[in-house]
């Protein structure tokens, strides 16, 4: 059995997988918000109700909204900021008696639609997640590629690519959180879409209201859509430029608008080299579950 741990900045989830891959339990709680020594024990409270619940003992993998550094071991970049300094992997197997593997939750989307979701057995697969915040991982040959410093994948903290005037602007105008300007967060997030509206004269929307009203004819969240296509398929086509990866997972709320799989691989062939581009861009096929499942794919033998 495997047991994959999911550590969001507002819910945990654990899911038990058997040997094919099928969930046989799942369990969603509040994660405890900074309080590092809570988290931890919400963390083991998961994994002993899975065992119980099944009655076998499982690995564990656990996907995290930041990353180890391969030379603090210890978690960095993490947007739940009471995690970052903390070797949270040792902390676990400390409390658990097993070893615990860890991985950025973007690299665990990636390995779970690589294994069994929409770009399985594809070697190399590139996961976005286009939510709140905005972010990617890399699985080759199934499993996460972390790189040397342990930051391959973070695209969305990358300017994004071949800005206009107003998209200049805009990165003038909008910071990001990570101290930087013009990040590929600030356009493609959910986020970002939702304040581009707003900035061309719309009311404080969602993305599903914007998406709502492009659908039933409204000019300005048509613009505000089109502008959004463009941005991330610029932003996608400069990773293809670079990586040339297989397949191109979309997860997250964002990934839920039908209407970019129909617009996108006509967009992105205006920005890679050569203007050759037939790389698919899928929605995740295990939609919010994929994440947790890719932790507990984070032992595949």
């Amino acid at each position: 059995m495997r047991i994959g741990i999911d550590l969001g900045g507002t819910k945990t989830e654990v899911v038990a997988l058997d040997n094919d891959g099928m969930a046989i339990f799942r369990q969603r709680i509040p994660t405890p918000r900074d309080d590092y020594d809570q988290t931890l024990r919400a963390i083991v409270a998961l994994v002993a109700a899975a065992e119980q619940a099944t009655g076998a003992q499982g690995s564990v993998g656990m996907g995290i909204p930041g990353t180890l550094s391969p030379f603090s071991h210890r978690v960095k970049n993490a947007n739940s900021v009471w995690l970052n300094g903390r070797a949270i992997d040792q902390d676990l197997t400390a409390l658990l008696g097993r070893p615990v593997r860890i991985a950025n939750d973007a690299n665990c989307l990636a390995v779970s639609e690589a294994t069994d979701g929409a770009a399985a057995g594809a070697a190399t697969v590139f996961a976005v997640i286009i939510g709140t915040g905005c972010g990617a991982g890399l699985a080759i040959n199934g499993r996460v590629h972390a790189g040397g410093n342990g930051i391959a994948g973070e695209w969305g903290h990358n300017p994004l690519p071949w800005q206009d005037v107003d998209e200049q602007r805009h990165a003038a105008e909008v910071p990001c959180y990570c101290g930087k300007s013009g990040c590929i967060e600030t356009f493609v997030s959910g986020t970002g879409f939702a304040g581009d509206y707003q900035r061309l004269g719309g009311p404080p929307s969602t993305g599903v209201d914007i998406m709502q009203r492009a659908a039933a004819g409204d000019a300005l969240a048509g613009m505000a859509v089109s502008r959004y296509e463009r941005r991330l398929a610029k932003s996608l086509a400069h990773v293809i430029n670079i990586l040339d990866p297989d397949v191109v997972v979309l997860g997250g709320g964002m990934s839920n608008v039908d209407r970019l799989y129909r617009t996108l691989p006509a967009l992105i062939k205006g920005w890679t080299f050569g203007g050759e581009c037939e790389t698919p861009v899928r929605k995740a096929l295990h939609g919010d579950s994929s994440g947790v499942r890719g932790a507990a794919w984070l032992w595949p033998d």
